[in-house]
Parts: structure tokens; C-alpha cells; sequence
């Protein structure tokens, strides 16, 4: 039987051009369009969904092995630093 690694990051983002709740979804919806496209993981926003510059993102990779998981997850992390319209305050990963 073959077991299944989930690696899981959560990234926190502050929003600071963001104005209002319909300004943060557009957002946070691109760049989750983006990541689903572009690696192929799941994306959710977990926390903060009522504040306009706050944000909270799971992002999750399903794979058979850790350091797969792991490698896409990090692309993946990387590429939400890179293009999101504002800043990561925090990251953390964990890997099962």
C-alpha cells in the first residue's frame, strides 16, 4: 500500500491597497487562480475573512513522496511572495 504525503503552508498577507472586502476577494482570487493553475495545489482562505487588508491562505500538495510535496509547496510559497499585491508577514509549513 502506498502512502500519501500532504505538505500544508500557511501564508499571512497584509493588503495594504486593498479598500474594501470586494477589492480583497479580487485579489486574493487571482493569485489563488494562479497557484491552482500554475502548481497544481488547493487554496483556500482559512483566516482573517472579514478584514479588508488582512489575509490568511492555506495552500496544500498531495504527492507520494515528502520531498515532492515539500518542493512544490516551497515553488509555490515562493510564487505568493513574489506576486502578491502587498506582504507576507508570516509563513509556516508542515509536511505528514
Amino acid at each position: 500500500m502506498s502512502v500519501a504525503r500532504v505538505a500544508v503552508g500557511t501564508v499571512e498577507l497584509h493588503l495594504p491597497d486593498v479598500g474594501s472586502l470586494k477589492g480583497k476577494r479580487h485579489v486574493l482570487k487571482g493569485l489563488k487562480d494562479k497557484l491552482r493553475r500554475r502548481f497544481e495545489v488547493a487554496v483556500a482562505e482559512v483566516d482573517h475573512q472579514d478584514v479588508w487588508q488582512r489575509a490568511t491562505l492555506a495552500v496544500a500538495c498531495v504527492s507520494g513522496s515528502s520531498r515532492h510535496a515539500n518542493e512544490v509547496l516551497s515553488k509555490a510559497l515562493d510564487f505568493i511572495e513574489d506576486n502578491v499585491e502587498g506582504y507576507v508577514t508570516d509563513i509556516e509549513t508542515e509536511i505528514w
